[in-house]
């Protein structure tokens, strides 16, 4: 049976062999790559913040993501041909090709439903990696949070007063971590506090400046349960779970670039929103 892998390739090889196409290798995930640059050293482990330089084309004519500079975490591959098992082998100026399976990367990398009409499971598609530099875990959200300020001083700017307005009309005094972070304790716990790693139980509220309430656990009845400090949930959230211990309830402040940043989450957290979360760590 011809897989569809095989069909997607098969303008460039002959994949009945399972030879890689033409200068490609082959991982043990089925994610075909080819060094342009090779400078040896060491590589990226995961929780790593990865500073890449991305381009994404189909069939060498149909551009689907232009060059440009991104900042993300190094994590374990999670789909057919993720990109993520390629990047695990580069070393610091290293450029690489990757062909992958143009199905499993709309629908698992974009989040697409289907693969868009003006593609089929046989057109090839091609992403171009330069990996630029990478850092240790524990610099991940210092380094984000340099980017997205360098990025969007005046919106940086503005949420910081926005935040300070917001204190000094309600009476709320509160001091920020070193990331920017305010976190306000409403309830002692008994003093366990969780570590990076733990799975946590929590009730939430989620709220805008406005107090717009956007999300909350309490209203589905059901707490949220997550790994901490791990990268699953927003910035402020794994920094902020953590300076809590167990049974205590409290209030975080959070910045946007410890949030959803620029972007906001549609269609209900704006660009550049700041956010509060009336949080209850209930076990973990």
């Amino acid at each position: 049976m011809v897989t569809a892998l095989c069909v997607m390739l098969s303008v460039l090889t002959s994949c009945g062999n399972g030879n890689a196409p033409k200068g490609y290798k082959t991982t043990d995930g089925g994610l075909y790559y080819r060094f342009h640059t090779n400078n040896g050293g060491e590589t990226p482990t995961m929780g790593d913040l990865i500073d890449v330089t991305l381009a994404c084309s189909v069939n060498d004519t149909t551009p689907i993501m232009q060059p440009g500079s991104n900042l993300m975490r190094m994590m374990e591959p999670t789909y057919y041909t993720d990109i993520m098992e390629g990047i695990a082998l580069m070393h610091k100026g290293d450029s690489v090709s990757f062909i992958v399976n143009i199905d499993s990367t709309f629908r698992y990398g974009f989040g697409y439903n289907e693969l868009p009409a003006e593609f089929t499971s046989t057109d090839v598609m091609r992403f171009d990696v330069k990996l630029n530099d990478f850092y240790p875990e524990s610099e991940y959200v210092n380094k984000m949070v340099e980017s997205v300020k360098n990025k969007y001083p005046d919106e940086t700017e503005r949420a910081y007063a926005e935040m300070q307005q917001y204190f000094a009309m309600n009476g709320i005094a509160a001091s920020p971590t070193a990331s920017g972070l305010y976190y306000v304790m409403t309830e002692e716990g008994n003093g366990e506090m969780p570590e990076k790693g733990d799975n946590v139980k929590v009730h939430y509220t989620g709220k805008l400046l406005d107090g717009t309430v956007f999300d909350s656990s309490i209203e589905r009845g059901e707490p949220i349960e997550v790994p901490i400090g791990m990268g699953y949930v927003i910035p402020g959230w794994d920094e902020g779970i953590m300076l809590m211990s167990k049974g205590e309830k409290g209030v975080l402040y959070i910045p946007y670039y410890l949030a959803y940043g620029p972007n906001g989450a549609a269609p209900v957290i704006p660009p550049f929103a700041n956010l509060i979360f009336e949080v209850e760590l209930i076990d973990f």
